[in-house]
C-alpha cells in the first residue's frame, strides 16, 4: 500500500512575514495617489528649470531683459531674422562668463541685435530692412559694410559666408514678445526660480519660528504658554497681505531678498498653532514621562523624541505654506510692493500684461503668467492633499 502524501503548508516568502515600517505604508499610499503623484511631477519639472535657469533660456541674459523695441508685444509663434552685429565698445572685450556666472545671474549681450524683416548682399555692402511691425512707421533702409557686420577683414565670399552662417539668426518667439519686446517664454521660465525660491524661503523661515514658538508653548504651558498663544492670536487676525506690506515698509527697501523675508515672516503661526496642538496631547505620553524619569534635559526631549512625531503634520503644511507663498508673492508683486522690474516675477508680469488689457496683446500676457501661478499652486495643493491622506493610517493602500 502506497504511503498516503501529507500536504504540508508551503513556507511563506520572506516579504510576506516581513515588518513593514510607518514610511513605506506612507510611500505606498502616496505612490498611489495619481493626482498628488502628478503634482509631485510638475514640481520636479519646475524646480529642474529653476535649478538649470540661464543655461536653457532662449535669451539668457541677466534676467531675461534682452529687449527689442521693434519686436513690442508680438503674438506667439512670431519668426524674426535677427542680424547679429558685434559690439563696438569695451562691453566686448571682456571674456566668456564660467559655467557658474552664467547660471546664476545670465550673460551679458556681447552683440548689437537688430531684427530685420528682409536683407541682401551686395557687393561689400548688406542692405537691411528693419523688422516693421503693424502700424509702426517705415524705416529706412540701413547698409553695413561686411567687414563691419562680420567683425573682421576677408574677401566678400568669405565675409557674405561668415554673416549667413553667423551673424544672421532665424529666432522665433514661440510665446511672444511683451511691451518691451522681451522673449515671453525666458521670463515665465526663469520667473519660477522667484516663485520657488521665495516659497522655499518663507517655509524655512515660517518653519523655524514656528516649530520653536509652537514646541516652547505646547510643552510649557502655563502662563508662558498664554503669552504666547495670545501672541499667535493677535498675528492670525491681522491680513497676511497687510503684514507683508508693513514688514517691507519696516525694512525700507523693495526687492527679491525683502519680499523672501517678509513672506516668511507671516507664515510661522499656521505652523507654530499646530505643533503647540500636537505638544498638548505628546507631552502626557508614557515615553515623555520615561524620559522625565530618566532626567532627559528638556532640550533634548523636545528635540530627539517629541518633534520627531511631528513630522507629517509639518510636511503637509509646509506643502500648503509653499502655495500660499507664491500667491502671496504673487499680489505683491502685482501691487508694486514685491520684486521690482525688470526681474521677471510671475506677479509682476500679470500686472504688465493686466496694463494692456483691451489690447491684442494684453489677453496672452496677462494669461500665461497666471497659468504658471495656477498650475503651480495646484500642484502643491495636490501634493499637500497627498500627503495628508498617506499620513493618515486609515487611508486603503492604492
Amino acid at each position: 500500500m502506497a504511503a498516503s502524501v501529507v500536504d504540508r503548508p508551503k513556507p511563506a516568502s520572506p516579504t510576506e512575514n516581513q515588518a513593514r515600517t510607518p514610511g513605506y505604508y506612507v510611500r505606498q499610499r502616496l505612490l498611489g495617489n495619481g493626482p498628488a503623484m502628478a503634482g509631485l511631477l510638475f514640481i520636479v519639472l519646475c524646480t529642474v528649470v529653476a535649478l538649470l535657469g540661464y543655461l536653457i533660456l532662449p535669451d539668457a541674459s541677466p534676467d531675461a531683459n534682452n529687449g527689442l523695441v521693434q519686436l513690442q508685444k508680438q503674438p506667439p509663434g512670431t519668426t524674426v531674422t535677427i542680424l547679429r552685429l558685434p559690439r563696438l565698445d569695451s562691453a566686448a572685450a571682456t571674456g566668456a562668463p564660467s559655467v557658474l556666472s552664467r547660471l546664476l545671474s545670465g550673460t551679458p549681450a556681447q552683440v548689437e541685435e537688430v531684427p530685420l524683416s528682409r536683407y541682401r548682399i551686395a557687393g561689400d555692402t548688406l542692405e537691411a530692412q528693419p523688422f516693421q511691425a503693424k502700424g509702426a512707421l517705415a524705416e529706412p533702409v540701413r547698409r553695413y559694410a561686411l567687414t563691419r557686420v562680420a567683425g573682421h577683414t576677408g574677401t566678400p565670399a568669405a565675409l557674405q559666408r561668415i554673416i549667413e552662417t553667423e551673424r544672421l539668426q532665424q529666432r522665433t518667439y514661440w510665446l511672444g514678445t511683451d511691451k518691451a519686446g522681451r522673449d515671453e517664454l525666458s521670463r515665465l521660465l526663469l520667473g519660477t526660480r522667484i516663485s520657488l525660491g521665495i516659497g522655499l524661503v518663507a517655509v524655512l523661515i515660517s518653519m523655524f519660528i514656528g516649530v520653536a514658538i509652537g514646541a516652547v508653548a505646547g510643552y510649557s504651558g502655563g502662563w508662558l504658554d498664554s503669552l504666547l498663544l495670545g501672541v499667535m492670536t493677535v498675528v492670525w487676525s491681522i491680513p497676511g497681505i497687510m503684514l507683508v506690506i508693513a514688514i517691507s515698509l519696516a525694512f525700507g527697501s523693495k526687492g527679491v531678498w525683502t519680499s523672501f523675508v517678509a513672506v516668511g515672516l507671516t507664515m510661522w503661526v499656521d505652523v507654530a498653532r499646530v505643533v503647540r496642538g500636537q505638544m498638548l496631547s505628546l507631552r502626557e505620553k508614557t515615553f515623555v514621562e520615561a524620559g522625565r524619569v530618566l532626567g532627559l534635559p528638556t532640550g533634548r526631549l523636545l528635540t530627539c523624541h517629541l518633534l520627531p512625531n511631528l513630522f507629517g503634520p509639518l510636511i503637509v503644511i509646509a506643502t500648503s505654506n509653499f502655495a500660499a507663498a507664491i500667491l502671496l508673492e504673487a499680489g505683491l508683486s502685482f501691487l508694486g510692493l514685491g520684486v521690482q522690474p525688470p526681474a521677471p516675477s510671475w506677479g509682476l508680469m500679470v500686472k504688465e500684461g493686466y496694463d494692456l488689457l483691451g489690447t491684442r496683446a494684453g489677453l496672452w500676457l496677462t494669461l500665461m503668467p497666471s497659468v504658471a501661478i495656477s498650475l503651480l499652486v495646484l500642484s502643491f495643493n495636490l501634493l499637500g492633499n497627498g500627503l495628508r491622506d498617506a499620513y493618515d493610517p486609515k487611508t486603503p493602500l492604492g
